[in-house]
């Protein structure tokens, strides 16, 4: 016989419970309340204890007197494992309880299920069979067009074959074009450049024949300068000579009426 918890609450009997959620939720928190009231007690008989202790260090028969706490909190200590074994096994016969209720549940449905079931294994085969039988088909109508399938194969690739004769073709005729176009820059480029060296040398002898005429200006104003400095110095010499024969003319005609 199932004892009561220390609540005073006589544990509920799984077979109230069986099949009702709600029920096994309102079990379940009076176990959690049992076991929270198991562990308030273990809590208190702990401490009682200590206590207890604590004040036998005032007595003159001290270990007497924690003996007897001890034996005192054992009592209680007892007690609370005899309920803690009880709720436990309480615990484990609902939750076999409930493992079988789910167990014959998933049966009863299992057999509720049964005709369904059959009905779509049946189906599947059925749909199994008519793949199957659509492979076979498709298989046979494949072999069937094989032979049109190959020869647009070949013609296929005759046509690859035929667009890549063009396109090779077609890019050794540009490459030759490309060449013809390489070849008609590099002429226009070396007439460009013979047109440069040309102008280039023209502008050169150009300034060649401004650099002589300019030497030959110069050499030119240098020489009339210098025929003027000559014409200037020859000038001045006559005139220096004409003076000093003037002069000489004028002793002698000075000296001839002392002569007289």
């Amino acid at each position: 016989m199932v004892q009561p918890g220390a609540s005073g609450k006589v544990p509920l009997a799984a077979s109230d419970v069986a099949g009702a959620p709600g029920a096994q939720a309102a079990q379940q928190s009076d176990f959690d309340a049992r076991q929270q009231v198991l562990d308030r007690r273990t809590a208190e008989n702990n401490y009682q204890f200590a206590v207890a202790e604590h004040n036998c260090y005032s007595t003159c028969f001290v270990n007497h007197c924690i003996g007897k706490a001890r034996d005192n909190m054992r009592v209680v200590q007892a007690d609370i494992r005899r309920e803690q074994l009880a709720l436990d096994e309480e615990r484990r016969a609902a939750h076999a309880q409930q493992r079988d209720q789910q167990a014959a549940l998933r049966r009863a449905q299992d057999e509720a299920n049964a005709p369904q079931r059959a009905a779509n294994e049946t189906a599947s085969a059925q749909a199994y069979e008519q793949k199957q039988q659509q492979h076979a088909l498709d298989q046979a109508q494949r072999q069937a067009e094989a032979p049109q399938r190959a020869a647009n194969e070949q013609a296929y690739q005759e046509k690859q074959r035929q667009h890549a004769l063009a396109q090779a073709q077609r890019a050794g005729e540009q490459s030759q074009r490309n060449a013809n176009q390489a070849a008609y820059d590099q002429k226009q480029a070396n007439y460009q450049n013979q047109l440069d060296e040309a102008r280039r040398q023209g502008e050169q002898k150009a300034q060649e024949r401004a650099d002589k005429a300019q030497r030959f200006q110069q050499k030119q104003e240098e020489a009339a300068k210098h025929k003027a400095d000559v014409e200037e110095r020859q000038k001045q010499a006559a005139e220096k000579a004409q003076q000093k024969q003037q002069q000489q003319e004028q002793q002698q005609q000075q000296k001839q009426p002392q002569d007289q």
